[in-house]
């Protein structure tokens, strides 16, 4: 008796200090970097941080940008994602040429986290579920963080950017599709998700972030999105990166070629079951696995076309 009596206290006592130590996780260790004075956005690149949410300022957020000499705001601006590895300077760096080349601001956000390689609600999945799995408000989503930055922008510049391109590989990739899904009345104006773990499919029997069970959802509205599903065709393999392999991962498929090309299907199917339009595409780059920077280069050649098709 005294045995587990002495059990149950030491399970009370692990079940307590999890709860805390999630709680604490919660509240304050990912308050992110110190925040810097408001002032214009500079040629070049450079970087600031800003309070995250418009509601509390609890979460700030460190914002890389790149902006050519050239560049005035009725020109195309572009945010990158970066992927697991949060290394959004580095995304940044990728597309520096191109953005010189082509006219466009490149903004690169930091969704800093020191336990990034174990938690991934907080970017990848949108911030749209804490850590108990509870919903959090949409004031706190990843995915709203993007729109104020845009109007973060806006303010210290004068600027009336009203819609903007977007670009995400791995993790990255994972964000943009899901925000697609999850936030269509954000001001995308063309999205490009490379080479994705895993995807939220259009099925509201499998939990998010797999699918969207308990979600809000619009079909129109996200269908009506321009997505692209540009997908390595060498991503083919299970030992390119981190490849989640959980049983619900390897339900949307082997690996990142296969599991893109199902959730195409699988939009595409659901569109026309709800009769609603499809402006979705998927695209395979020849000779490419799962890297960012030869990713980069073939999704800015498409937003060319993209732009071209639009005029």
């Amino acid at each position: 008796m005294k045995f587990l009596k002495w059990t149950g206290a030491v399970l009370v006592v692990v079940a307590v200090s999890l709860v805390g130590l999630l709680y604490a996780y919660v509240s304050w260790i990912p308050r992110g970097p110190e925040l810097t004075d408001p002032v214009q956005t500079a040629e070049g690149t450079s970087s600031f941080v800003m309070t995250a949410y418009e509601t509390s300022d609890r979460r700030t957020i460190r914002v890389w940008t790149h902006r050519p000499e050239s560049w005035t705001p009725t020109d195309p601006v572009l945010f990158v994602m970066h992927g697991m590895g949060r290394n959004a300077d580095d995304y940044l760096d990728a597309w520096a040429e191109t953005a010189d080349a082509q006219g466009i601001l490149v903004i690169a956000p930091e969704f800093e986290n020191r336990f990034s390689r174990y938690v991934t609600a907080d970017y990848q999945e949108g911030n749209v579920r804490n850590v108990f799995g509870a919903m959090n408000p949409e004031s706190e989503w990843a995915f709203t963080v993007i729109e104020n930055i845009v109007d973060e922008l806006n303010a210290r510049n004068d600027w009336a950017i009203s819609e903007y391109d977007m670009f995400g590989h791995s993790a990255g990739s994972q964000f943009i599709q899901r925000m697609v899904m999850m936030k269509p009345e954000a001001r995308i104006r063309h999205a490009i998700a490379a080479n994705a773990g895993t995807y939220t499919f259009p099925d509201e029997n499998v939990p998010y972030p797999y699918g969207l069970q308990n979600m809000p959802f619009s079909a129109a509205e996200t269908y009506g999105t321009e997505l692209t599903i540009l997908l390595g065709e060498n991503d083919n393999t299970a030992d390119q990166g981190f490849l989640e392999q959980t049983d619900r991962a390897m339900a949307q498929g082997n690996f990142r070629l296969d599991r893109g090309q199902n959730l195409f299907a699988a939009a595409e199917a659901d569109a026309e079951a709800r009769n609603v339009p499809f402006v979705w595409q998927v695209q395979i780059v020849p000779g490419v696995g799962h890297n960012y920077r030869a990713m980069s280069d073939a999704a800015a050649e498409l937003l060319v076309t993209l732009g071209n098709d639009a005029e």
